[in-house]
């Protein structure tokens, strides 16, 4: 009977033991603070990481390339120099009124007519063409240079297509001058007057 007795009342402790919460240490049972936000430091953002993946599909669509200025520049300055060249240049008039003016010096002690003809036209004719001939030889020379650039340089280095195709013009233009203004120096296109003696 003693035993019954003494039996029942440690019942209750060890239900009462069980449902009290087994603290341990404030070490074990929080979690330590300072390793959450290193963590969450050193994840990126969601946002920089869309920065990031733009930047680079942006490079991948359009990567940096050379801009051609000079280049550029060239092909425009050689198709208006083969412009100009067979509309006749100021340089060339202004050259060829000087040799006019020496022509009509020289004529007054001209024997012939054929003499005074060549003084008075033929040489300010002449000087007109060769110097718009040479305007057209710089013309061809620059657009070749312009050209030939990405063979004796970079071949990476490829011109834009309207760079290529002013330069082709005025290789057009160049080709046409030094032929056309050719054959005026040499009287082969154009003879000069001839007088009876």
């Amino acid at each position: 009977m003693d035993t019954t007795k003494t039996a029942a009342p440690t019942a209750p402790q060890a239900d009462a033991a069980e449902d009290q919460p087994v603290t341990g240490t404030p070490a074990e049972d929080t979690p330590a603070p300072e390793t959450e936000p290193e963590a969450a430091a050193a994840e990126p953002l969601a946002g920089e990481e869309t920065a990031e993946a733009l930047e680079d599909e942006e490079t991948d669509l359009f990567p940096e390339r050379p801009t051609g200025v000079g280049s550029a520049a060239a092909a425009v300055t050689a198709a208006g120099l083969g412009l100009v060249a067979l509309s006749g240049s100021w340089v060339a008039r202004v050259i060829g009124e000087r040799q006019t003016l020496i022509g009509q010096i020289e004529s007054a002690n001209a024997t012939t007519a054929k003499e005074k003809i060549a003084a008075l036209y033929g040489d300010a004719w002449h000087m007109t063409a060769l110097v718009n001939g040479l305007l057209s030889a710089l013309a061809l020379l620059l657009a070749a240079v312009v050209l030939a650039a990405p063979a004796f340089g970079a071949p990476d280095r490829v011109h834009p297509a309207w760079v290529r195709s002013v330069s082709w013009a005025a290789v057009a233009l160049g080709v046409l001058g030094v032929l056309l203004f050719g054959l005026m120096y040499f009287d082969l296109l154009v003879a000069l007057p001839t007088a009876a003696e």
